[in-house]
């Protein structure tokens, strides 16, 4: 502590001290408070703008967070307003002059997913879907401005291939879950029941939706935690800014007559000023930001602009809070910092910090996680319980982060010049270090724990499919009318560049037609229709010739097995026209061959098991089928560039609703993916809040010792070394505070996987996220190193 930073600036003299304790005394010393930062010079309002910055960055986080309840909903009614209504009273929808047929045309292009709907309408009356200004005639199509966007592009050559529709027409908002959506509405004329199309009476069906499992419950709580604990932290240490400087004014306050109690309602009449100004700045930023959510796509998400409004409960609360915790964090401060008229007494060797009562907070969160017991029922699970006991958790994580720094610092000595720079300046002001750093280790810890909760938990909902990659890459599945039509689709798909091998079956039901004891229902079974080769792909069998058929029955299933034979038997006939009593058609006799061979099966290539008759084409001619369903399991040569693309292509030119799905080893539930799309996008924000969060407070820090850094030069210290003393000043820290994070986010995750009746599965998930913090450090001195050299300056020893 030199001289030169002993000296106050000067002030305005107050009015004579009014009785402590009156409602007029802590209006009127706010109102001076509030003065001193609005007219304090160039000094008070570089100290209010960095104040103004930093609160206002964690206030725009909190109305975006605020907004994910709008967003959500509104995107779920958008998602009711398109779905098809297909049943009017409980029954399902009967053709009229105001119905329509859809069906599901989805597709990928590029690892990107486009979903479409097939339309045909069955009269005048037809309502056109949501946003679309008119219903889609046969080849015309309504696209959404993503999907037009892409089609118009060098590199949707051949998606306007496979989507060969004239396009008259773009969809607005109403039917769009958001703006990225590469979403489509087709006119199709050859839409039909048998082929699988869906009567709708119209457009506007509510979607239910499954519960969250309780697993994801506690996730996404954690998530919230997580994301949002660190953005208060950031807030109180945005209010905290100018301390020093602030405590020196305040001391040549008391030498004009204030007392102790003035000056610290004055600090906060300061700190409800920076706050408030922040809060402007917050809103500012967030009204800024807010348009960019309609051109900005996160993992695959994104939202229009008009959703992301704050719901105006939560909005209320900020508003309110903010403030209200400026003055408090404040008043805190200034609890152990004696104000006198000659000096601030702070600046002489603090007491020691003590551990007890800091310990107790994180031991009452993780006491807490143990008594809420796991459970299994949505409904049932509690989740203030969770959210408290994770607060507790990370909260106390910043409470121990001041003791832990200052146990860690005041034992380090000696050293190169910057090093001993930088711990003597830490063991003077450990208090101010930890703080800085403490968003990132609450960031860390959540996202130690929560990765470990991901690791634990996503076997639960993760499935292996038992497919094979190697023997198929994509299977097609449609339904014909026919099976002639079927047979086209598997020659299709063989003569298509750059597939290898087409494993494809023309299935279809047959009812048996064997005398069965009184009292017995009618018996089926499926038949399938194949080449040799593709049978062996579906059953274990040795020998096989074109006219050759097959029973093929699961292992170990013995009803199963006579389900199947009490319909297949060899000698008798099969009524391939199974539904012909529905719709009055003849039946359609086939006899099984009597030379019939019973065969165990085979897992095909996407991980099925067949069960029923198999038939060579020589034995049975698909064309005999009145109906059929054709599974065409694909493998491509990957090679060949847009190999994919290709398959699809001629799948959406057989038929434009038939299905394509990849083959993999393994998938994931829907709602987990949603969860972890949720959670990088929140992390995504958060890290670069902290990023901002951390510049603006080492800025701030330099800023305050910009004097004593002027005259270190000026007594010869070097510019690399006061630099790397400012490296070591800021790593020191965050080591100290990431190994506590790691320690606190391994805690709390294994507590957590507990109460979901999991087990840890990895306990080095924490390696890249503490490498994530040490790197948004190293960014953060870079960056802030052109200002450390102007402040290094000769102009830094002036004072005004």
């Amino acid at each position: 502590m030199t001289l030169l930073d002993q000296r106050a600036a000067p002030a305005p003299t107050p009015p004579p001290a009014p009785a402590a304790g009156g409602r007029g005394s802590w209006l009127r010393d706010l109102q001076l408070g509030v003065k001193f930062a609005a007219a304090g010079g160039r000094e008070g309002w570089t100290r209010t703008a960095l104040t103004a910055l930093g609160v206002g960055f964690g206030v725009a986080m909190l109305f975006l967070a605020a907004s994910i309840p709008h967003m959500t909903d509104a995107r779920a009614a958008r998602q009711d307003a398109r779905s098809a209504i297909g049943y009017v009273s409980g029954k399902p929808a009967e053709r009229t002059d105001a119905t329509l047929l859809w069906a599901l045309a989805d597709t990928e292009y590029h690892n990107e997913t486009i979903t479409g709907r097939l339309l045909r309408a069955e009269g005048p009356r037809t309502p056109a879907p949501p946003g679309v200004g008119h219903f889609p005639g046969p080849g015309e199509m309504a696209v959404s401005p993503a999907l037009r966007d892409l089609l118009d592009s060098p590199g949707g050559e051949l998606l306007k291939q496979r989507l060969d529709y004239r396009v008259t027409g773009i969809i607005g908002d109403a039917g769009l879950l958001d703006s990225g959506e590469l979403f489509y509405y087709a006119g199709n004329d050859s839409l039909s029941t048998e082929q699988g199309a869906k009567r709708a009476a119209g457009f506007g069906s509510h979607v239910e939706h499954d519960p969250l499992d309780p697993a994801l419950v506690v996730l996404v709580i954690l998530i919230c935690v997580a994301l949002l604990v660190p953005v208060g932290i950031f807030i109180t240490t945005a209010v905290r800014f100018g301390g020093d400087r602030r405590d020196r004014r305040l001391a040549a306050l008391r030498l004009v007559g204030a007392d102790t109690r003035m000056t610290r309602r004055i600090a906060a009449g300061e700190a409800l000023f920076g706050a408030i100004f922040g809060l402007l700045v917050g809103v500012g930023v967030f009204l800024a930001v807010r348009p960019l959510a309609g051109t900005v796509r996160l993992w695959t998400l994104a939202a229009f602009p008009a959703d992301v409004v704050p719901v105006p409960a939560l909005a209320a609360l900020i508003v309110l809070a903010v403030p209200a915790g400026a003055v408090a964090v404040t008043l805190f401060a200034l609890r152990s910092v004696a104000i006198e008229p000659l000096g601030v007494v702070r600046n002489a060797r603090p007491r020691r910090r003590r551990v007890w009562w800091r310990l107790l907070v994180p031991v009452a969160g993780v006491a807490l996680l143990t008594m809420t017991g796991g459970t299994s029922d949505t409904e049932a699970f509690s989740v203030y319980p969770v959210a408290a006991g994770a607060v507790l958790v990370l909260v106390g994580l910043t409470l121990l982060l001041p003791w832990l720094v200052e146990a860690v610092v005041s034992r380090l000595h000696g050293g190169p010049v910057p090093w001993q720079l930088a711990t003597r300046r830490l063991q003077l002001s450990s208090g101010s270090a930890a703080r800085a750093v403490s968003g990132i280790t609450v960031a860390v810890a959540g996202a130690v724990s929560l990765q470990m909760l991901f690791s634990g938990v996503q076997a639960n909902f993760t499935k292996a499919t038992g497919a094979d990659p190697t023997r198929a890459t994509v299977t097609a599945t449609a339904d014909f009318p026919n099976g002639e039509l079927a047979q086209k689709m598997i020659d299709g798909f063989r003569a298509t560049k750059g597939v290898t091998s087409v494993i494809g079956t023309v299935q279809s039901y047959a009812a048996g037609t064997a005398p069965r004891a009184e009292g017995e229902g009618s018996s089926s079974t499926l038949v399938v229709i194949g080449t040799c080769a593709t049978l062996r792909e579906v059953a274990h069998i040795t020998s096989c010739q074109d006219g050759d058929t097959f029973v093929s029955h699961l292992p170990g299933q013995q009803a199963q097995t006579d389900a199947v034979g009490q319909a297949a038997r060899p000698g008798k006939p099969l009524d391939l026209n199974m539904y012909g009593d529905e719709d009055g058609t003849a039946p359609q006799l086939w006899t099984l061959p009597a030379a019939t061979r019973t065969v165990a099966a085979r897992p095909d290539p996407a991980g099925n098991l067949t069960a029923g008759v198999l038939a060579t084409p020589g034995a049975l001619d698909p064309s005999r089928l009145p109906t059929a369903t054709t599974i065409a399991s694909i493998l491509v040569d990957e090679r060949v560039p847009d190999a994919r693309e290709y398959v699809r292509n001629t799948a959406a030119r057989i038929y434009p609703a038939m299905g394509i799905f990849t083959i993999s080893y393994a998938e994931r539930a829907h709602q987990f993916n949603s969860v972890r799309s949720a959670l990088l996008i929140g992390a995504t924000g958060t890290m670069g809040l902290i990023a901002i969060s951390l510049l603006v407070t080492q800025l701030e820090q330099l800023r305050e010792r910009r004097r004593l850094l002027s005259v270190l030069v000026a007594f010869g210290t070097r510019r690399s070394t006061l630099a790397w003393s400012v490296l070591w000043q800021t790593a020191v820290p965050v080591v100290v505070g990431t190994a506590l994070a790691v320690a606190g986010g391994l805690t709390l995750g294994a507590v957590l996987l507990r109460l979901v009746d999991s087990s840890v599965s990895d306990w080095w998930v924490f390696l890249p996220f503490a490498a994530a913090g040490i790197g948004v450090i190293l960014v953060v001195t870079l960056v802030s190193l052109p200002p450390l050299w102007r402040m290094m300056r000769p102009e830094g020893l002036r004072s005004e």
